[in-house]
């Protein structure tokens, strides 16, 4: 399990006062508002002697599919703008209690997923998020020959979720595994 959750990415500014506007990366934004500091993360491979940061939160408004987030320090446009495209993290301890059966991405991203039967289908790689329900996607672990799987996030598919262990048991439900043979099929003859 992850130290530390990933809760929002910097993804643009607001105004000339520092504003940042944040894609939250969390099912509930008003957490923002509970915020007392947060940690600035670098994306991976990013810039060089980017380091990661400790910042007192100001404040944090929901608008619309972001939150306007104001940081100590962080007081015009020029030294805001140099936080576009980083991460915000809190330390699990401090993160939302979840309901039960549900998980932090960080979480899911990297665990093995079988089928009940044992067979290994691949690597959990990323979660969308749709409104509806999760789609997760697969990725084989020969991925050069294999297209990624979408598996909807739901109880009929997704049977058992061990973080510990890092495995995702899941039910493929008929047609689900001939779609993506099919797809691949199709490709692998067009060259």
């Amino acid at each position: 399990m992850l130290e530390r959750i990933r809760i929002g990415e910097i993804v643009s500014v607001h105004g000339v006062k520092g504003a940042l506007k944040v894609l939250p990366l969390t099912d509930n934004p008003i957490r923002f508002c509970s915020l007392t500091e947060v940690d600035v993360v670098p994306k991976r491979g990013g810039r060089k002697g980017a380091e990661v940061t400790n910042y007192k939160v100001l404040s944090a408004t929901p608008a619309g599919n972001v939150v306007l987030l104001k940081l100590c320090g962080v007081d015009d446009r020029d030294k805001a703008e140099k936080f576009r495209g980083m991460f915000l993290e809190i330390p699990r301890e401090k993160a939302v209690k979840l309901p039960k059966d549900s998980y932090f991405v960080g979480d899911l991203v990297g665990c093995t997923v079988k089928t009940q039967d044992g067979e290994v289908l691949g690597t959990l790689t990323e979660v969308q998020f749709t409104g509806a329900n999760d789609i997760y996607e697969v990725t084989p672990k020969d991925s050069d020959s294999k297209k990624s799987m979408w598996l909807p996030a739901i109880g009929e598919v997704i049977k058992d979720v061990d973080i510990e262990k890092g495995e995702i048991t899941v039910n493929l439900i008929p047609g689900l595994r001939e779609i993506y043979e099919s797809n691949t099929q199709e490709i692998e003859g067009e060259d």
